[in-house]
């Protein structure tokens, strides 16, 4: 009567641990390499999609309407 719960459980977390790895491999807004890449933030392109899903948004369409820094 427990398996369903220890299986459960175990899914939750393995899941939960693979959204944090995403987010700690893909996410502009963390940076491992400190010398070659201190920003990468700045290098992310308008039409770059780093979110898991997005509900009608087409980001090939969106145009850079930001300066270069």
């Amino acid at each position: 009567q427990l398996i369903p719960l220890f299986v459960i459980i175990g899914s939750g977390g393995i899941g939960a641990s693979m959204y944090l790895m995403r987010l700690a491999m893909f996410n502009p807004d963390v940076s491992w390499d400190k010398k070659n890449n201190p920003e990468p933030w700045n290098k992310m392109a308008p039409n770059d999609q780093y979110k898991l899903f997005s509900i009608n948004m087409d980001y090939s369409r969106l145009k850079k309407d930001r300066p270069d820094f």
